[in-house]
């Protein structure tokens, strides 16, 4: 059966461990040369940048998030062992894990890491679908002339070379189309290396349906009242059946169930949204606090526009009040911007309407739908103050490029002296 030593790419054969340097992280499949279909996922990517960063960390429990009433945005695998995952809220994970070390994110050194390794995919195929900051889809097929070996190869040598040059470890999954890549990246990490091929769909029956891609909390209670909670129970429906049962999307997830996807990998795949939203220590009430957080999450939302080239076509706030409710609002912008102000101005519209006294916990702007960057504040024969408007946000974002982040900011992102609460 063909094998692959992911340490240094030499073909052991029949052999446990390595001849060539006695590793004994052999891959064996017997598709193994011939698949050409990857998803590559970093581990646990922000605690991993941040213990690169500060290797005295290196044993120790690492989580990324923000405050006690926030969430974990990344843990680190000595973390996870106690129990702590992402999206767990953070005093839950403080408790599991109470001597864990505690990261502020840091979205823009993340950004320019993925950035960096996202480089180092694009070398090996045109081919390369990011999923994330931190995973992409990749097809390799038609590569081998180019790079002298088969697509597995390539792979594990551009793992070795993430590890050694960027210094954080990625997982590989290859396999016959995106989804089954997707699955095989997640089954064996850290440092991961797993193939899936025609074994799919036996491979996929025990698993439970929460397996899926898209299959959250709620669709696997739906199914669950059904008595599926196998894969295998989807495997076993027939279009029709799985169409009178769960609807019009059934028969395309009894495909996915038996490991069936057509999707190609599309680098030209257009981002959905761009957001940014905070978490409050305390619970906020008071209107004009809020518009201050919200001015800082405009201008954070602006920065992520221009860094990745798009401009705004409406805005969407999200708030989240002390019992946890969650109330979305969206408004179509006159004309698209990546200007703060004009985010703002259309977010505090909204947010007008919402902050009636009550307490909230949480805010956050998106921008949606995104149209190309180009399409942004242009000249306005009836808003003669518009290239005067982008000329100043250039001037400031050049000062903080140069002088760092607070630099220079506007009265209405800081703190009031006399109420530091944002009591009203």
């Amino acid at each position: 059966m063909p094998a692959l030593c992911r340490d240094c790419g030499a073909e052991p054969g029949e052999r446990r461990t390595c001849p060539s340097c006695g590793g004994g992280r052999i891959v064996r499949h017997s598709e193994l040369f011939s698949l050409h279909i990857a998803h590559i996922d970093c581990d646990a990517f922000y605690a991993s940048v941040e213990k690169r960063d500060r290797p005295e960390l290196a044993a120790r429990p690492v989580i990324v998030g923000g405050g006690v009433r926030g969430v974990v945005t990344a843990a680190c695998y000595v973390a996870r062992i106690q129990g702590v995952r992402s999206a767990m809220p953070m005093f839950k994970a403080l408790k599991l894990c109470p001597d864990a070390v505690v990261i502020r994110p840091d979205i823009a050194k993340y950004a320019a890491v993925g950035r960096q390794i996202r480089a180092m995919m694009e070398r090996l195929t045109p081919l390369v679908q990011p999923l994330s900051i931190d995973e992409a889809a990749l097809d390799l097929a038609g590569t081998e002339a180019l790079h002298g070996a088969p697509p597995a190869a390539v792979l594990a040598r551009f793992a070795r070379d993430v590890e050694c040059q960027v210094g954080v470890t990625v997982s590989v999954g290859l396999a016959a189309n995106r989804l089954l890549a997707k699955i095989a990246a997640g089954r064996d990490k850290p440092r991961g290396f797993c193939v899936i091929g025609a074994e799919a769909t036996s491979l996929l029956a025990p698993e439970p349906v929460r397996l899926l891609p898209g299959v959250g909390p709620a669709l696997a209670r739906k199914l669950e009242t059904m008595g599926i909670t196998r894969l295998a129970h989807l495997q076993a429906l027939d279009d029709r059946t799985a169409q009178s049962r769960l609807g019009d999307d059934g028969p395309a997830l009894v495909r996915r169930a038996r490991g069936e996807d057509a999707r190609a990998v599309d680098p030209a795949r257009e981002t959905k949204s761009i957001s940014a939203e905070t978490t409050f220590d305390t619970d906020i009430s008071s209107p004009a606090e809020l518009e201050r957080r919200l001015w800082r999450l405009a201008e954070k939302l602006a920065r992520r526009l221009r860094e990745q080239d798009f401009a705004a076509a409406g805005i969407v706030l999200k708030l989240k009040t002390a019992s946890f409710a969650l109330r979305t609002r969206a408004h179509r912008l006159a004309a698209p911007t990546r200007l703060p102000d004009l985010l703002f101005e259309a977010a505090r519209m909204m947010l007008a309407r919402e902050a009636d006294g009550r307490e909230f916990r949480l805010i956050g702007i998106g921008a949606q739908p995104l149209l190309p960057g180009h399409l942004a504040d242009q000249p306005d024969l009836a808003d003669p103050a518009a290239p005067r408007r982008v000329a100043a946000q250039t001037a400031i974002d050049a000062l903080r490029e140069r002088f760092g982040a607070d630099a220079i900011g506007k009265g209405r992102g800081f703190w009031r002296a006399a109420d530091p609460a944002g009591r009203a």
